[in-house]
């Protein structure tokens, strides 16, 4: 799988910032699986699954936390809207670097998974070149795309 990006329009990213926002209320991390297609390594979102959706207990503990039933029923609405995962996100308090507890669980630990984290809650104005963004590449181990690098890796 190669990793050329992902392409991000501008209508959704919008009110999933929002959505985020609204959801941590500020105080605690929020997050969402971004569903769409891929082809050849070019990802395109065009979905959005959040967290609480699939978990309603997945902010209890103040961090983004999914247990095995959520899995099972992001895996049937993927197959119900013939949807691929295609990255997931989730927001931090302070800075997009990635916590410790991020690299040892990736919400999917497939090698090619994308991460993006967005800083301070997702507050206005959430800057792209803030976003972290990270690649697993398979045994705890992520390629730093942030656009903070240079990457042109995220495109929204």
């Amino acid at each position: 799988m190669g990793n050329q990006g992902i392409n991000f329009r501008a209508h959704l990213w919008m009110p999933l910032t929002e959505q985020l926002r609204r959801r941590g209320e500020g105080r605690h991390e929020a997050g969402a699986f971004l569903l769409g297609a891929m082809q050849g390594g070019t990802r395109t979102v065009s979905d959005v699954i959040y967290y609480d959706e699939l978990d309603p207990h997945a902010y209890r503990t103040g961090v983004c936390v999914l247990h095995a039933d959520a899995f099972a029923v992001l895996w049937r609405r993927c197959r119900d809207r013939a949807l691929t995962v295609v990255a997931d996100v989730h927001t931090h308090p302070y800075g997009a670097r990635q916590s410790l507890i991020d690299r040892r669980n990736p919400m999917v630990a497939r090698a090619g998974h994308v991460a993006i984290i967005i800083p301070d809650y997702a507050a206005t104005p959430v800057l792209r070149d803030r976003l972290g963004v990270y690649i697993y590449q398979g045994n705890h181990s992520w390629n730093d795309q942030s656009p903070s690098t240079g990457s042109a890796f995220l495109s929204i």
